[in-house]
């Protein structure tokens, strides 16, 4: 029955992100908060079906840390599709650092392009850090938030990959914290897979991390290892 409701529940959730697209594409002549609530009534959606259909929640811990002041850097772990939606009603709005493929995709590109991400080539090595620092200065100064997956890609809960440097670098050169983040959606609906379990996703937000002339070597060492004790704490993967 869970895989029966967990198809169900990923055919709504590719349609409606779909029509949420367009929406996004509509309300782009209002400017970039009308796209931005459009984008959190799609987040906002998706969390509904998935807790009505597959009995899938979430709780969030370390609200209190997350800046009021200025725009920041979010370092989230990278295990599931979940956090790519959760993450838009958690933060303030955010430039997502994301691969250039998703832009190509009709619609759901068109959409993405109105939020101003940053869309890399993942393939391209330095020039893909230096195109992530210098329009996330720019999107900074614009006030928004930078969302990275330091990781790179998703990853099964229990692992972890290196580090990328762009988002520290950022950081090191504007002095824009950097905020860790860790969850456990991996162990409920992991990467690539159809099955959602019924549960309850915990997401832990670290303290923010100050940065402005620090070694972005030494910055990813210090996220990596807040957000890895964390997910040690919070998901059976790790035991």
């Amino acid at each position: 029955m869970q895989w029966l409701k967990s198809f169900v529940c990923t055919t709504l959730l590719f349609a409606d992100t779909f029509l949420f697209a367009l929406l996004v594409i509509l309300s782009r002549p209002f400017g970039l908060n009308a796209s931005h609530a459009s984008a959190r009534a799609w987040a906002r959606t998706n969390m509904w079906l998935l807790g009505a259909i597959c009995g899938l929640h979430y709780t969030v811990e370390g609200v209190e840390n997350i800046p009021r002041e200025g725009a920041h850097i979010s370092y989230w772990k990278h295990s599931s599709t979940w956090e790519t939606m959760a993450q838009t009603l958690i933060f303030p709005p955010q430039s997502w650092v994301l691969k250039q493929e998703i832009m190509w995709i009709p619609l759901i590109g068109w959409g993405t392009a109105c939020m101003r991400p940053i869309a890399i080539n993942r393939s391209a090595g330095h020039r893909a850090v230096t195109q992530v620092v210098e329009q996330g200065k720019q999107r900074l100064a614009q006030g928004l938030w930078i969302l990275l997956f330091p990781e790179g890609t998703r990853v099964l809960p229990g692992q972890t990959r290196k580090y990328g440097l762009s988002g520290a670098l950022l950081g090191s050169q504007t002095g824009a914290k950097l905020v860790p983040v860790a969850h456990n959606a991996g162990d409920f609906w992991p990467r690539r897979g159809l099955l959602k379990r019924p549960g309850t996703i915990r997401v832990v937000i670290g303290p923010p991390i100050d940065t402005l002339g620090r070694d972005p070597r030494e910055l990813n060492r210090q996220a990596q290892a807040w957000v890895e004790d964390s997910m040690a704490r919070i998901s059976s993967a790790y035991r």
